[in-house]
């Protein structure tokens, strides 16, 4: 190399120094650029060690499964299997309750709390089968039947004829339409009338019903009652 490139042996002895020290350092940073293996912190060797004995994690209590609120009995229901009735009347509980389908008046009852003492039950058959959107009126004067596809007597699932006296308490909109003069509309006010007032204590109440004349309510008055 010093005959080729002229080179001095001074000269050619700082070219191999640079060169090694070159090797060197490249051999320094390839060595200190190596993957370790580190060890995990003892906080979270603390946590593996409850997770893998079975105790329950705070991350695990937020993850479990959301609590489904709870009315009347239907607990296990799906969206399709459920019905809605509206359980009035002395009972602990009256309103809406959502029960399974399927079930009778006697669940109803049961979700709404129970029958007040000294009720009369006589007239209900708490073995019949509820349908969705029936009123259950328990323990009320002058209750109409309730309207039911399973009942007998009549047009299946028909409701009360005209010649039926109708309670302006609990009858329900179908029930109320079935009077003479008497369309949805109007069986709307006569609800949103008992609502906004609990109920009615006279007949002549309806006369305060908006779409309810002289006329109307001459016609209506032997055929209702509070």
């Amino acid at each position: 190399m010093q005959l080729r490139c002229g080179l001095e042996p001074r000269a050619l002895a700082a070219l191999a120094v640079v060169l090694v020290g070159a090797a060197v350092l490249a051999a320094t940073h390839f060595w200190s650029s190596r993957p370790e293996a580190v060890s995990a912190p003892d906080r979270v060797t603390e946590a593996a060690s409850v997770r893998a004995g079975g105790e329950e994690t705070p991350s695990a209590r937020i993850s479990g499964p959301a609590l489904v609120p709870h009315t009347g009995s239907s607990t296990g229901t799906t969206a399709g299997g459920q019905i809605v009735v509206d359980v009035s009347g002395k009972v602990r509980r009256p309103g809406i309750q959502y029960l399974p389908a399927g079930s009778r008046v006697a669940d109803a009852l049961r979700a709404a709390g129970g029958v007040r003492e000294g009720a009369d039950v006589t007239a209900l058959n708490r073995a019949r089968v509820l349908t969705d959107g029936e009123q259950v009126a328990v323990g009320l004067p002058g209750a109409p039947p309730p309207v039911s596809g399973t009942g007998t007597g009549g047009s299946a699932g028909g409701p009360a004829g005209p010649a039926a006296v109708v309670s302006l308490g609990t009858a329900t909109a179908e029930q109320l339409e079935t009077l003479p003069g008497v369309g949805p509309v109007l069986a709307q006010h006569i609800i949103d009338y008992r609502t906004e007032h609990g109920g009615y204590r006279s007949v002549d109440e309806l006369r305060e019903v908006n779409g309810i004349g002289d006329r109307r309510f001459a016609d209506l008055r032997p055929l209702v009652r509070p």
